[in-house]
């Protein structure tokens, strides 16, 4: 085998599933329209598939604004995107949640549930993950802003809870209100409105909007804040709150299997210290004249980022589906690292950058950047994928699984062959 170690790939056949959605959303609502959408599908289609169709949807959604604002501009700024944009991406956005939503129901449909489709599934949330924090952003009028960035930890961090969740206690749990459900339906809202009133609609005041501002005990106690400003605030009290529940889901689950309870809080570093890494790379030259967050490499840097936070959760998932150690340290960082630390040479030793001397230089180290990210990720899933298909038996694409004699073969005719 290649990337996963042999007794790693023997405890994928000890995987299952385990999921807990409290969402009255979800079950009141979307379940009954998934558990009929499944159903439009044929079971010749591979649930894997579904999900790669689904990133593809929030793909064409990001390709849209690199074609009509590839600079990433506020609309006082620049143009923008038409406003039928924002409702493609709604529509987008949308069916990426429903496809994301029943390619389990497939997968159960056809034979083909277990750790292959978790790693997949997980691997393409990961990605859209930092997809939807720049178009959210931009649909939101922030353009290029700390808000922007802001918003990117953020949306990282509620996903990097979810998995270190997840990992210590063996289930993805969804509360009352969660990101893929609720969170994505808001998204989606956002999309419609700025579809309806365009992008500037997020800058007027709250206090304006909600008429707060005619009742003077309120007005005096809530900071005069825009729109988009105080979705960002409401974001930041989303996740204290995820950070809550997520560790009382970890100490309770440490305690009935009579472990250290305190012990998983060390796995929450590595986050952290990788966003530390990506902020200082940013706030050279100076935090309010930051070289890449004030230019069109906005876009380029940030998808590198998060195709470097994909490979770290990935990794975190395939240590939970294959039983081994949390993965502490990614190689990505040192590229990261050296990134951050030559453009702050400047004050680190009183020197220029080695090696982003120049605009030129640093558009050209960026866009290496988001290279590497890309193909260190695709190397990942590569080897990952055929590991796990090579192991178990079972395509990705397909619905295929090997036979006794190693034959590739319809899943149907293997699965009626053990019954």
């Amino acid at each position: 085998m290649g990337y996963i170690p042999q007794h790693a790939l023997e405890n994928l056949r000890k995987y299952s599933y385990k999921g807990v959605d409290k969402s009255l959303v979800s079950r009141y609502f979307l379940q009954p329209f998934w558990n009929w959408f499944v159903t439009l599908w044929s079971t010749s289609v591979a649930p894997n598939t579904i999900t790669l169709s689904g990133l593809c949807l929030v793909l064409i959604n990001f390709a849209t604004l690199l074609y009509y604002d590839p600079a990433y501009l506020t609309d006082q700024e620049g143009a923008g995107p038409p406003r039928w944009v924002y409702f493609t991406w709604a529509l987008g956005l949308f069916f990426y949640q429903t496809f994301d939503a029943i390619d389990g129901k497939q997968a159960r449909r056809t034979g083909m549930a277990g750790p292959l489709g978790e790693m997949f599934d997980h691997g393409c949330d990961a990605l859209n993950t930092t997809l939807e924090a720049i178009l959210t952003c931009r649909a939101l009028n922030m353009g290029r802003s700390w808000w922007t960035i802001a918003s990117q930890c953020a949306t990282l961090a509620n996903f990097y809870l979810s998995t270190w969740e997840e990992y210590h206690t063996g289930q993805l749990f969804l509360g009352y209100f969660s990101g893929p459900v609720e969170g994505i339906l808001m998204v989606v809202c956002i999309y419609l409105i700025s579809g309806v009133f365009g992008a500037t609609f997020w800058d007027q005041r709250f206090l304006d909007v909600t008429r707060l501002r005619n009742i003077p005990a309120i007005e005096q106690r809530i900071p005069d804040i825009a729109l988009n400003e105080a979705f960002m605030v409401f974001g930041a009290l989303g996740l204290a709150f995820n950070i809550v529940v997520s560790y009382i889901n970890v100490f309770k689950h440490r305690l009935s299997t009579k472990q250290n309870p305190f012990k998983p809080l060390i796995f929450l570093l590595p986050f952290p210290v990788s966003v530390l890494t990506e902020v200082l790379w940013l706030s050279a030259p100076t935090f309010k004249e930051s070289a890449i967050l004030h230019s069109p490499l906005v876009i380029p840097f940030m998808s590198s980022w998060g195709l470097q936070f994909a490979h770290q959760v990935s990794r975190m998932i395939l240590a939970h589906v294959t039983k081994q150690p949390f993965p502490w340290w990614d190689s990505m960082w040192i590229w990261s690292i050296v990134g951050a630390v030559d453009a702050n040479l400047p004050v680190l030793l009183d020197r220029e950058p080695l090696i982003q001397s120049s605009r030129r230089n640093t558009a050209i180290f960026v866009y290496v950047t988001l290279a590497v990210s890309f193909l260190s990720y695709a190397r990942f899933c590569t080897l990952v994928i055929s590991d796990i298909t090579n192991y178990l038996g079972i395509a990705c694409f397909t619905v295929r699984k090997k036979d006794k004699s190693g034959e590739w073969v319809e899943a149907s005719t293997v699965d009626a062959k053990k019954h």
